[in-house]
């Protein structure tokens, strides 16, 4: 999952803004697929689909754009070179767009029939293409082909590129994954053992939004000038609160927008206060002045989030830190964190469809390209014996790093735009937040004026 951390800026927009990755970055547990002589969303049948592989000893040469930073262009470029030099006769095209271009420039070659013949995609990205009908149904792929085991693949990776031709979740797949991002809980162990206070549980359920406040205003220092030095959390999550708390920002199945529901205004109200009430995080002022993720990294803020791509920078720190289960919600006594992710599809109009599928299979479970990823510190491993085994016994921090598994099999949700084509609403939703974080408004106040008008929005650009 590229580290933007465009996700957390805005999930977190007075509270230290810090995406959706993902660019980068669970599907629903529906994983019912349509059978291979069914005609597809995208009007063919998968029996047809595989009738136009590229017979095997046939030369070819697909392209493959995607974005990242210097690391991850490495790494790829090395996969691509080990994938042609396995296949001699396969060659690979390999563009590399800035982040912020990777979108408008792929919108420009799908228009000029040029799209890649394997890209990037994921949450409402995904969900665009796959509702447009131009990526390829790679389940034929799947069921003819050993290069992908899907019982050895995170189940919930793979869920969030299946489409059954009118949601994601479920249905056949039309992308792989190229990672899974479980959104931890962060907390710099040397300002606990300072404080004397004991670390954060890492089991869900254990440490709940009383325990994080408690710590938080012993964690909480003024300087001699009465002004706070040091925060005791900053960056917490919306969607951990609400989703904790039993709440949602949407109901899909439905298409109602759901931020009036009490179990989201309060869980919100709860996040806002943790500034505007309680004085333990960070103000839009303070913020605006340095931002969460830097005051972390500084020593300055005692619990934050991370995902597994900021180890790296993480590794570097002077301090000992480690990852817990985010606060549950005294309410419910559940926990809950978003769990990211990006995939690898493949053109509906590619000319060669099975090399096309082989490279994303290669580039999503490679062990070798696995291995180092998470050696890297970029991501878990998309291959569940390597996550639960070698990836754990890693001796680098976070040394409760089976909190990333436990995310991502047990209380990780999807992002908020899985289920939309369009994610104006959500764009929106986040900047009108900032009536709640100044303090302006009430979060219940803001949540009767604001949902009619999301809901409008909804309405208009995804149905």
């Amino acid at each position: 999952m590229e580290k933007t951390n465009q996700k957390w800026f805005k999930a977190s927009l007075a509270l230290s803004l810090c995406l959706t990755l993902l660019l980068s970055a669970c599907g629903n547990s529906n994983n019912a697929g349509s059978s291979n002589s069914e005609k597809t969303n995208t009007g063919t049948s998968n029996t047809e689909a595989a009738n136009t592989e590229t017979p095997k000893d046939e030369s070819s040469e697909i392209s493959f754009m995607g974005w990242g930073g210097d690391s991850e262009k490495a790494v790829f470029q090395k996969l691509i070179d080990s994938y042609q030099k396995k296949y001699p006769n396969k060659k690979v095209k390999y563009t590399v767009v800035p982040p912020g271009e990777y979108w408008q420039k792929l919108d420009t070659l799908i228009a000029a029939k040029k799209t890649p013949d394997v890209f990037y995609a994921g949450g409402a990205q995904f969900n665009k293409f796959a509702s447009s009908g131009i990526l390829l149904n790679l389940t034929p792929f799947l069921e003819s082909s050993n290069a992908l085991d899907p019982n050895n693949v995170w189940k919930q990776a793979l869920d969030r590129y299946r489409f059954d031709g009118k949601m994601v979740g479920s249905g056949d797949l039309y992308g792989l994954p190229k990672d899974v991002g479980p959104w931890a809980f962060v907390y710099n162990k040397d300002l606990f053992d300072k404080a004397g206070l004991k670390y954060p549980s890492a089991k869900a359920g254990e440490y709940t939004w009383d325990n994080m406040l408690d710590d938080a205003k012993k964690l909480t220092v003024k300087n001699d000038r009465g002004k706070i030095d040091q925060f005791g959390v900053a960056g917490y999550s919306l969607e951990s609160a609400v989703w904790a708390n039993g709440g949602d920002f949407i109901d899909y199945t439905t298409g109602k927008i759901t931020i009036d529901d009490p179990k989201f205004t309060q869980a919100m109200q709860f996040v806002a206060d943790l500034s505007l009430k309680e004085h333990v995080s960070l103000s839009v002022e303070d913020d605006k002045a340095q931002n969460g993720y830097a005051r972390f990294l500084g020593g300055k803020v005692a619990m934050f989030a991370m995902g597994p791509w900021d180890q790296p920078g993480f590794w570097k720190l002077p301090f000992q830190w480690d990852i817990a289960a985010w606060p549950a919600s005294p309410n419910t006594g559940k926990t809950a964190t978003w769990l990211g992710s990006l995939g690898f599809v493949v053109a509906k109009d590619t000319k060669y469809p099975e090399d096309s599928y082989n490279l994303a299979a290669y580039l999503s479970v490679d062990k070798d390209a696995q291995k180092e990823n998470y050696e890297l510190g970029q991501a878990v491993p998309n291959l569940i014996d390597m996550a639960k085994g070698e990836f754990l016994q890693m001796d680098k921090a976070p040394q409760t790093r089976q909190v990333f598994i436990d995310i991502i099999e047990d209380y990780g949700h999807p992002t908020i735009d899985m289920g939309s084509k369009n994610t104006k609403w959500i764009d929106t939703m986040w900047q009108e937040a900032s009536k709640v974080w100044s303090g302006k408004m009430t979060a219940a106040d803001w949540a009767k004026e604001t949902q009619p008008k999301l809901q409008e929005i909804y309405d208009k650009e995804n149905k």
